[in-house]
């Protein structure tokens, strides 16, 4: 069980370095947003950061 946490722990680590480097400070307060959201059950919070992600996806492409 240790070693699924370490790995889980180093994929969400690099998952949020792509979104920093790839979309800036705004990406990453939109990810932890979200991630607040989800863990808190809070959809405001959550649905903000998830609109916030989409507007930067939108943007990039």
């Amino acid at each position: 069980m240790p070693l699924i946490a370490i790995v889980l722990a180093a994929l969400a680590i690099g998952f949020e370095q792509l979104i920093q480097w790839k979309y800036g400070p705004m990406g990453i307060i939109a990810f932890v947003a979200l991630t607040v959201g989800i863990k808190a059950r809070n959809t405001m919070i959550s649905g903000i950061g998830a609109v916030i992600l989409v507007m930067l996806l939108a943007q990039s492409g």
